[in-house]
């Protein structure tokens, strides 16, 4: 097992449960994945397309801001990078929003949330 902690958090993240889980994290109801400028630049180098051409294909600007797009599907709303049955396509250059997941101060009062979300989220013991 390859479990994660982090100090202030009543939970561990078990990285092993992300190579069955068909990447929940990345989809399921809409949400907002945010992304600095630098991150979108990271993201368009990664890619290797110029800026403008990944701002509109695959961001939008909510104020000084940048949200990843997502595809609305009937049921489900993957992130824009997510291949399916492959994950990531941005894995290496992904936003610290999903870097940092599930160890979201907001969890920290939500936790049902979480465990609901992921399946390699546990309490500890």
């Amino acid at each position: 097992m390859s479990l994660v902690t982090k100090t202030g958090f009543d939970f561990y993240f078990d990285k092993a449960a992300c190579e069955a889980c068909n990447s929940l994290c990345c989809r399921g109801a809409p949400g907002n994945v945010w992304a600095t400028r630098n991150e979108v630049g990271a993201i368009c180098e990664f890619l290797n397309i110029n800026l403008i051409d990944g701002l509109q294909r695959y961001f939008k600007r909510a104020g000084n801001r940048f949200l990843i797009n997502e595809i609305f599907l009937d049921d489900d709303c993957p992130c824009v990078f997510l291949v399916p049955g492959k994950g990531c396509s941005i894995y290496d250059v992904r936003p610290a929003q999903c870097r940092t997941f599930p160890f979201w101060d907001y969890f920290k009062a939500h936790m049902q949330e979480v465990f609901d979300e992921c399946p390699g989220v546990s309490t500890l013991p």
